[in-house]
């Protein structure tokens, strides 16, 4: 079966930048969207990046445009996302998830696979 593991939170600076890595294993089709969800206390589980598989379309929610970049290496197997920019408003759990219909799934959406998540802290 999928699975998905995160590395690479910490703590950092408001300004400054933060790379996470997810490496997967046991997909059989490449029709899935990776996702990077985030979980802030007290808010709502927010999907704020994600990159189809099979083709490589990058899909992000306004709340992160122009300063998140989602990335899949060669093999497609460690989906990247490059923080940049980043505000105390981004503090959360980041995780990664994979579904095969929903490019950024919303607070109530029953997520296929994902991984336990990696903490960025902002301040």
């Amino acid at each position: 079966h999928v699975q998905l593991v995160e590395s690479g939170g910490g703590s950092v600076q408001a300004g400054g930048s933060v790379r996470l890595s997810c490496v997967t294993s046991g997909f059989t089709e490449d029709g899935f969207y990776v996702a990077w969800i985030r979980q802030a206390p007290g808010k709502g589980r927010e999907g704020v990046a994600s990159i189809y598989r099979l083709s490589g379309n990058e899909h992000y929610s306004d709340s992160v445009k122009g300063r998140f970049t989602i990335s899949q290496d060669n093999d497609k197997n460690t989906i990247s996302l490059q923080l940049n920019n980043l505000e105390p408003e981004d503090t959360a759990m980041y995780i990664c998830a994979a579904d095969p219909y929903t490019c950024l799934p919303s607070a109530t959406h029953v997520l296929a696979y994902r991984g336990q998540g990696t903490q960025v802290t902002v301040s």
